[in-house]
């Protein structure tokens, strides 16, 4: 047995004598349905070729990824952000070949019929493959429209340079304020001669996190800039809002900081995209509910891995020692809210009063946050 490199897909290439993978049976439906969606026709520009090409495969890949029962969904870590590339890199070629509207799930469909006798499981999730794509390439669009508008004003002082390299710090910028991956960062430099300053990017990458721990020290004790009686009704509200928006939004939320005085809350949290009116009513009810129902709130002391087991969400676990408080909110058996916390809290929901959300908006990529006020509550019970 010679392991020669060749692969399947290129010993067919050849036994067809094809000069290229993408001119067999393997993607030429794939791409007539490019063909058909861009109004370009394959072989004429080398250039729109590569991009044809790119998005082929690329949409090819994110249909057995996802097709996969293994359930991965594009997201910022492993496997899930592997899947995130390989789609939003189609999404700019198909911008490229001027596709302005929803396309991959179209493709997807090409590439579902073409391997389905083989890959039955591509059928049965079609529904699944079609929603997740669509989702990311709505979500992407306008990210990958502001990102390159302004790599494009910034073209002209790029080109004083040089060097001819994008330096790590507007490469972060881009990343940081318009949600433009890196990577793409680098695409789009290459295609006009540039390199990026990947070390840079990492410096400033890292400068901006050291910033955020600074502010999660202080979130870690409730991000309150001041204690009182109202900012202490405002903390524990911040229990009951992170539970309600796992509870509306999913698992991928999680407090990246909040900002407490006795005018407002601040809570920003991870999640990719805008809430939707409907879904911020949802929260703001569940908060409300709980509040209503008057739930106790306990404090018991455990050691973080105890408190883990136990269900509590543990933020910021660097900055915890042996033994950490745990708040719960609700009762032992069926409680609402359970986090390791060292704020301070009310004894019980209804002392916080009616809540309500002002305001919920970008915070930075991949990051929202919600502004709220509370009103009224009960007085707090005095040692």
């Amino acid at each position: 047995n010679v392991d020669t490199g060749m692969g399947l897909e290129r010993t067919n290439c050849i036994l067809q004598g094809k000069t290229s993978v993408y001119l067999t049976e393997v993607f030429e439906p794939i791409i007539k349905t490019i063909e058909n969606l861009s109004s370009y026709k394959y072989g004429d520009d080398s250039e729109k070729d590569k991009s044809v090409r790119i998005i082929a495969d690329h949409s090819r890949s994110a249909v057995f990824i996802l097709g996969d029962q293994k359930g991965v969904t594009p997201s910022n870590v492993g496997a899930g952000y592997v899947l995130r590339r390989l789609i939003r890199r189609a999404v700019r070629h198909g911008m490229k070949l001027g596709i302005e509207k929803d396309f991959l799930a179209v493709i997807a469909e090409s590439v579902i019929e073409n391997f389905k006798i083989a890959y039955p499981e591509l059928e049965n999730n079609k529904k699944k493959i079609f929603s997740e794509l669509t989702a990311e390439e709505n979500k992407f669009r306008d990210t990958l429209k502001k990102g390159e508008a302004e790599f494009q004003k910034l073209l002209p002082n790029l080109m004083k340079n040089p060097k001819k390299e994008i330096s790590g710090k507007i490469a972060f910028r881009l990343y940081d304020t318009f949600g433009f991956p890196l990577e793409l960062t680098e695409e789009l430099g290459a295609e006009n001669g540039f390199t990026v300053d990947k070390e840079g990017f990492k410096e400033a990458e890292k400068k901006h996190q050291d910033a955020s721990k600074t502010l999660d020290a202080g979130a870690a004790k409730g991000g309150l800039a001041e204690q009182s009686d109202v900012t202490t009704k405002y903390h524990t509200a911040t229990h009951l809002l992170q539970q309600a928006l796992v509870n509306v939004l999913g698992d991928q939320v999680a407090q990246k900081g909040s900002n407490i005085n006795n005018e407002r809350m601040r809570f920003d949290f991870t999640f990719e995209r805008p809430m939707t009116k409907e879904e911020i009513q949802k929260v703001e009810d569940i908060v409300n509910e709980q509040i209503q129902k008057d739930l106790p709130v306990t404090m018991s002391v455990m050691s973080l891995d105890a408190a883990k087991k136990d269900g509590a969400r543990a933020l910021f676990s660097n900055k915890y020692g042996e033994s950490v408080k745990v708040y719960t909110i609700g009762s032992a058996e069926n409680w609402f809210s359970k986090e390791v916390c060292g704020g301070p809290h009310v004894q019980h929901t209804l002392q916080i009063g009616k809540f309500e959300i002002q305001k919920e908006q970008s915070s930075s990529a991949g990051v929202r946050r919600i502004r709220a006020v509370i009103s009224g509550g009960l007085p707090l019970d005095k040692e």
